[in-house]
C-alpha cells in the first residue's frame, strides 16, 4: 500500500472536518446602530413603519436582548438584509430567530421570509416572491399559528397541519430544519413542535393514487347489511286504531242535542295501538359491505426527491403588517447544521431566558412599571429615514393600511402567498 493511499482518505477526512458547518446569516444587533448599514428599508410603499433597536419594555440582558421592534400601529413593515447567495441543495437548512410580542399583539405577523439572491431590497412588497415563510402569525382568537409555506414551481404551498404559536408578551425562539431526505422539524423554545415528511405534509405533488375513471359499481352490488325478513307476516290482530273513544266518558246531563249537536265522546290513546307494522330485520345474505372505488397508479404524480432544494437564497426579510406595534425580532441566524443552531439558541435566547429566572423572571426582573414607573430603558436607536420623509410624518398610524390588508390578521397570510 503506497504512503499515498493512506494519506487521501486522512486527508480527506481532515478537510470534512475543517469545514465543520456553515453560518450563512448571523444576526444579533450587538453593534449599536451599525445595523442600519446592513438591513434595507423598501421603498416600494412611501408610508411602511419603521423598526428600532431596543430591549424593550423588560429584558433579561440589557444589551443581549437588543433586537429590532416595530414601532408604529397599524402600518406594514418592509425590511431586509443580504447575504452571500447560497443553494441547499445536499444540504441541511436551518432558519432560526426570536420574537417577542411584548405588546400583548391583538393582530399582526411575526415571521420571516427567506428570498432569493435576485431580490431587489429597495422594491421588496408583500407579492415579491419568496424561498420561504416561517414564524407566528396573530390575529384575535382564531388565528394563532405557525406558517411554514414553501415557493414551488411558482406557487406558495401551505402546511396540511396546524402548529400554535405561542400568544404571550415573552421571548420565543423559532426554529425551522429542512433535511435532504425531504424530512421537516419545527421547533419553538429548542422543543420539537412538529416534524414529518415534506411530500406528506404540503399539496406540492398531485396524489400517488386516484380512482380508477373506467370502474364503476356493479349494478348488482348490494350495500344493505339488513334486509327484510321475507319468512314475518303481520299478526292478524296487528291493525288497531290510533285513538278511541274514551269508555269511561259520559254525556252531561244539560246537553241538549237540539243546541249543540249530536254528543260525541272524547278520544283517548288507545293501549292496544302498535303502530305501523314493519317485518323484523335479518342479514342479507348478499351483502357485499360497501362498494370501495378502486385506485390506480396516477400518471401525473412523480416523486420529487428536491422538494426540500433551492437553488438561490440571499436576502432575509420581514415583509408584515402589524395593528399593534411592539414586536422584537433579533437572534436571526441561518446555517446548515441542526446541532450548531441549538447550541447558539443555548446561548442567546437560553441564556437570558435562564438570567432571568424563566419567562416569568422576564417580565418581573427588569420591568419597573410593575411599581407604578419604569425605569430608565436601554437607548433606542431607528433606522435613518429615507428621502423625502419627515420625522413628524412617522408618527401618525397608517390607517389606510388596514383596509389595504383586508382587516384580518390573515391578510399578512394572504400578501405572503399572492403572486
Amino acid at each position: 500500500m503506497s504512503p499515498l493511499s493512506v494519506l487521501t482518505p486522512l486527508l480527506l477526512g481532515a478537510l470534512l472536518a475543517a469545514a465543520g458547518p456553515t453560518q450563512f446569516f448571523r444576526e444579533e444587533f450587538g453593534d449599536g446602530d451599525a445595523w442600519t448599514r446592513r438591513w434595507v428599508e423598501s421603498k416600494h410603499k412611501p408610508d411602511y413603519g419603521r423598526f428600532v433597536l431596543t430591549a424593550g419594555k423588560f429584558y433579561g440582558d440589557a444589551e443581549k436582548d437588543k433586537g429590532i421592534q416595530t414601532s408604529q400601529d397599524a402600518r406594514f413593515y418592509a425590511l431586509s438584509s443580504r447575504f452571500e447567495p447560497f443553494s441547499n441543495r445536499d444540504k441541511t437548512l436551518v432558519v432560526q430567530f426570536t420574537v417577542k410580542h411584548e405588546q400583548n399583539i391583538d393582530c399582526g405577523g411575526g415571521y420571516v421570509k427567506l428570498f432569493p439572491a435576485s431580490l431587489s431590497q429597495e422594491d421588496m412588497h408583500g407579492d415579491s416572491e419568496y424561498n420561504i415563510m416561517f414564524g407566528p402569525d396573530i390575529c384575535g382568537p382564531g388565528t394563532k399559528k405557525v406558517h411554514v409555506i414553501f415557493n414551488y414551481k411558482g406557487k406558495n404551498v401551505l402546511i396540511n397541519k396546524d402548529i400554535r404559536c405561542k400568544d404571550d408578551e415573552f421571548t420565543h425562539l423559532y426554529t425551522l430544519v429542512l433535511r435532504p431526505d425531504n424530512t421537516y422539524e419545527v421547533k419553538i423554545d429548542n422543543a420539537r413542535v412538529e416534524s414529518g415528511s415534506l411530500e406528506e405534509d404540503w399539496d406540492f405533488l398531485p396524489p400517488k393514487k386516484i380512482k380508477d375513471p373506467e370502474a364503476k359499481k356493479p349494478d348488482d352490488w348490494d350495500e344493505r347489511a339488513k334486509i327484510d325478513d321475507p319468512e314475518d307476516t303481520k299478526p292478524e290482530d296487528w291493525d288497531k286504531p290510533e285513538h278511541i273513544p274514551d269508555p269511561d266518558a259520559k254525556k252531561p246531563e244539560d246537553w241538549d242535542e237540539e243546541m249543540d249537536g249530536e254528543w260525541e265522546p272524547p278520544v283517548i290513546q288507545n293501549p292496544e295501538y302498535k303502530g305501523e307494522w314493519r317485518p323484523q330485520q335479518i342479514d342479507n345474505p348478499d351483502y357485499k359491505g360497501k362498494w370501495v372505488h378502486p385506485e390506480i397508479d396516477n400518471p401525473e404524480y412523480s416523486p420529487d426527491p428536491l422538494l426540500y432544494s433551492y437553488d438561490s437564497f440571499g436576502v432575509i426579510g420581514l415583509d408584515l403588517w402589524q395593528v399593534k406595534s411592539g414586536t422584537i425580532f433579533d437572534n436571526f441566524l441561518i446555517t446548515d447544521d441542526e446541532k450548531l443552531a441549538e447550541e447558539i439558541g443555548n446561548e442567546t435566547w437560553g441564556a437570558t431566558k435562564v438570567r432571568r429566572g424563566g419567562h416569568r423572571g422576564e417580565m418581573w426582573g427588569h420591568r419597573g412599571d410593575m411599581w407604578g414607573h419604569e425605569p430608565p430603558g436601554p437607548p433606542v436607536t431607528s433606522a435613518p429615514l429615507p428621502p423625502g420623509r419627515r420625522e413628524e410624518d412617522e408618527g401618525a398610524a397608517g390607517r389606510g393600511a388596514a383596509e389595504e390588508a383586508g382587516g384580518g390578521g390573515e391578510a399578512a397570510e394572504g400578501r405572503g402567498r399572492g403572486r
